[in-house]
C-alpha cells in the first residue's frame, strides 16, 4: 500500500475538511444540499403537528428534506446521526414548528421539490434573524421610553 498526501488528491476528487459549524452554518449547508437536487421530488413527513413526541421524534422519510441533510458528509462530520424529525431538530437547533415548517405534509402534500425545501430552510434562517431584529428594536425602544420617563 502506497502513502501519498492529501495534496495529491486534489485533483482526483474533493478532499472533505472537517470543521466546526454554527447553527446558521448548518442550516446553509442543507440549504445548499437541497439546492443540488433541483427538480428532484422529495418526500414529506405526514401531519407532524398531530403525533405526541416520542413518536414525531422518530419519524421519518425516505427521500425527504432530512435524507439529502444525512447523506451530506459534511454535516455527518458535524454530528447528524440520522434523518429522523427528532434529530434534525436536535442538529439543526430548529423548534418542532420550525422543522415542521420545512419537511411537513401540510405545506404541500406527499411531496416537495427540493428547492422548495431549500427556500423554507432560508425562510427559517432568515426568519430567526427578523425576530431578533425585531426583539433588540422593542429592547430599545423601551429603554428610550423608561428614560424619557425619567426625565420629564
Amino acid at each position: 500500500m502506497e502513502h501519498r498526501a492529501s495534496a495529491e488528491f486534489a485533483d482526483l476528487a474533493a478532499v472533505i475538511r472537517p470543521q466546526e459549524l454554527s447553527k446558521k452554518g448548518r442550516l446553509e449547508r442543507w440549504a445548499m444540499a437541497l439546492e443540488t437536487r433541483k427538480g428532484t421530488s422529495l418526500r414529506t413527513l405526514r401531519e407532524t403537528e398531530y403525533k405526541p413526541w416520542n413518536e414525531r421524534s422518530d419519524m421519518r422519510e425516505e427521500n425527504s428534506a432530512l435524507t439529502v441533510a444525512f447523506e451530506d458528509p459534511v454535516l455527518r462530520f458535524a454530528g447528524l446521526r440520522n434523518d429522523t424529525f427528532g434529530e434534525g431538530a436536535r442538529f439543526f437547533g430548529l423548534s418542532n414548528w420550525q422543522l415542521h415548517a420545512v419537511v411537513c405534509s401540510c405545506h404541500s402534500g406527499g411531496t416537495m421539490a427540493a428547492e422548495d425545501a431549500a427556500a423554507r430552510v432560508r425562510h427559517v434562517v432568515s426568519d430567526g434573524r427578523t425576530k431578533a431584529a425585531v426583539l433588540a428594536l422593542g429592547a430599545a425602544l423601551c429603554g428610550g421610553m423608561v428614560l424619557l420617563s425619567f426625565a420629564v
